[in-house]
């Protein structure tokens, strides 16, 4: 009779597949720019030793080199110095300013109608004052 391998025996495989992670892989800058380096220098079959080995395909290199050869463009394109200033940020602190003269025009406005309302109420005591003197009361 032939034995069967149980399945707790060390020297069988099991057969279940480990699921793999949801999602796509992410590959970091440095990883990118190692695997490019170290595939340029390989031959044709060091090269698919390589991409076995990672479990990467040529397609995926071919990309990033796309983005490495774009991203020194972008990099060798763009101007020394500082960086020009934004158009919005100008409008933003022209408008803080005006906003903080406005809002000291108010405080100003609203101290004069203040003096205003206490000049009023105090000439209204003075008429009224006066004219209980006229009428005889107070001479």
């Amino acid at each position: 009779m032939p034995q069967v391998a149980s399945t707790n025996d060390p020297g069988t495989p099991d057969p279940q597949v480990e699921p793999r992670s949801g999602g796509p892989r992410r590959y970091s800058a440095e990883y990118k720019a190692r695997i490019l380096a170290e595939y340029d220098t390989l031959d044709k079959q060091g090269k698919g030793a390589l991409l076995r080995r990672e479990g990467l395909y040529s397609s995926l290199l071919h990309v990033w080199r796309q983005q490495r050869d774009k991203g020194a463009e972008q990099a060798l394109a763009a101007s020394a110095g500082r960086p020009k200033a934004d158009p919005r940020d100008k409008d933003i602190a022209r408008l803080e300013r005006e906003s903080a003269k406005l809002r000291q025009d108010l405080g100003k406005a609203q101290s004069v109608i203040e003096v205003q309302s206490k000049l009023s109420a105090l000439l209204d005591q003075f008429a009224t004052d006066s004219a209980e003197e006229t009428d005889g009361e107070k001479k």
